[in-house]
């Protein structure tokens, strides 16, 4: 990382254009992933990324650089090329400037990591694979194969900008993933669980491998006595955590600047207005302690916050960060966030589920004839302008007169976010979240997704069944 004198040397170069504002940000990554076949372990890889991406504004428009080769003469003709690219000025000559000079930000460490991965003997986090797959495969004896992986990330970023602040971060976080495959003469199926969170191999004591080794058994099992499902629209109940990834994707993301801003979301121009059914409220919180997709500060240096976006139905606020906020004329709500120093931060989500309501699992199946129990979802697809999405199911279960009945598979939603948040009807109270990975145009990051199980009064199911 660079010294304070350095960057404020950089970043005083940098305003020595027609830029109004200028940010330097640095990032040192390790990755390390373990991979294993049953109880043998497959491969162990280590990777480390480090380097260094500028930003200068002027007005709304933007012009980004980065490089992995960070000795002066490298930083210095980045910079000049960025200032070639925003300047007006024909002659080339540099308006006046005055120097910058930073301040470092303090704060208290809302992640903190007890169990540090980097000085965790190789043997005891390869143990951790052998665990989850012994679990699996004594879960029972139709369980023939089982793959995991154990992912640990360090990302210590510093970011600084012409308006004097210069604060750090140091990001860990660890993901176990387990995949078992059941069979039944020549029926195969799989089923998995990926639990992980902010933290040190800590996370491993609360949620421990045998846990994630047996889900996974189950679910594969489950999936062997699934019946193909049948079509049409019916009473749909999601059951809570990865069940959130429907309202991360078809609602969230239209949430977010990144398309209000370019009137690209069906939710532009709707702050104060009635977007979602009464019993609906939900946030998006990159406060939360040692979360997934939890950070002290969003990768533009602002303090994480806990943003609501809707309250009991109504919108009250977008995520937003610093440029997609001048195009909107409304603050920064340390939403910035990115991959790595290759990308130009952007809003993004980081924890973002909706909360708990007040009913009971029970009351969700009162009334239903006929429905669908999804308890857990699969990817899909979203079209972000209009929210119109396709979800598959992972493990799901026919609902009669009522009751659970017998699983399904071949399973899909097929609908649009904003028709769902109005035909939500009943939220229970067992709020969860889950973690995954988000794609978007600053990249990949970590985010949690979660809610309690909710009840959408009727949603188009895909089904295999001929009925």
């Amino acid at each position: 990382m660079f010294t304070r004198p350095e960057l404020e040397k950089y970043l005083t170069r940098c305003m020595q254009s027609d830029a109004d504002f200028a940010e330097i940000y640095e990032e040192d990554e390790l990755t390390e992933h373990i991979t294993a076949l049953n109880e043998d372990i497959e491969q162990v890889s280590s990777s480390r990324q480090c380097g260094t991406g500028i930003r200068l504004y002027r007005g709304v428009q933007s012009v980004y650089g980065y490089t992995n080769d960070t000795d002066d003469a490298s930083l210095t003709a980045l910079i000049e090329d960025l200032k070639g690219a925003i300047s007006d000025n024909e002659a080339g000559s540099c308006p006046a400037a005055s120097d910058v000079t930073l301040t470092r930000v303090e704060y208290e460490n809302n992640n903190p990591v007890r169990i540090d991965f980097e000085k965790t003997p190789l043997s005891e986090k390869a143990s951790l694979l052998k665990r989850a797959a012994k679990a699996a495969l004594q879960y029972d004896p139709r369980i023939e194969k089982v793959q995991s992986g154990l992912l640990n990330v360090r990302q210590d970023v510093q970011i600084s900008n012409s308006e004097g602040r210069l604060v750090s971060d140091s990001r860990v976080r660890t993901r176990i993933m387990v995949e078992a495959f059941a069979r039944e003469g020549d029926n195969l199926q799989s089923g998995g669980d990926r639990p992980g969170a902010g933290m040190g191999l800590e996370f491993y004591e609360q949620t421990t491998p045998e846990s994630a080794g047996r889900e996974a058994a189950r679910t594969a099992l489950v999936n062997l006595s699934a019946k193909d499902c049948p079509s049409g629209k019916m009473p749909v109940i999601i059951d809570n955590g990865f069940g959130g990834v429907i309202f991360h994707e078809a609602c969230g993301h239209a949430l977010e600047a990144t398309s209000v801003a370019k009137d690209q979301s069906v939710f532009c121009n709707k702050l104060g207005t009635k977007i979602a059914a009464d019993c609906v409220s939900a946030v998006d919180d990159g406060t939360i302690p040692n979360a997934w997709g939890s950070q002290n500060i969003d990768d533009e240096g602002n303090f994480q916050k806990r943003r609501v976006l809707i309250k009991n139905g109504i919108l009250t606020s977008y995520m937003v960060d610093r440029l997609n906020g001048r195009r909107m004329g409304v603050p920064s709500t340390s939403s910035g966030r990115r991959e790595s120093y290759r990308f130009e931060p952007t809003s993004r989500m980081s924890n973002t589920f909706i909360l708990a309501g007040n009913d009971s699992f029970e009351d969700l199946f009162e009334g239903i004839e006929r429905g669908l129990y999804a308890k857990k979802m699969g990817g899909g697809s979203v079209n972000p302008q209009t929210g119109e999405f396709n979800f598959s199911v992972s493990e799901g279960y026919m609902i009669e007169n009522g009751k659970i009945t017998y699983p399904v598979k071949g399973v899909s939603l097929i609908g649009s976010g904003s028709e769902i948040l109005m035909n939500i009807d009943r939220v229970c109270s067992n709020l969860e979240r889950s973690q995954g990975m988000c794609g978007s145009s600053s990249g990949s990051i970590p985010t949690d997704v979660g809610q309690p199980a909710i009840r959408v009064s009727q949603i188009t199911v895909g089904g295999t069944a001929n009925e």
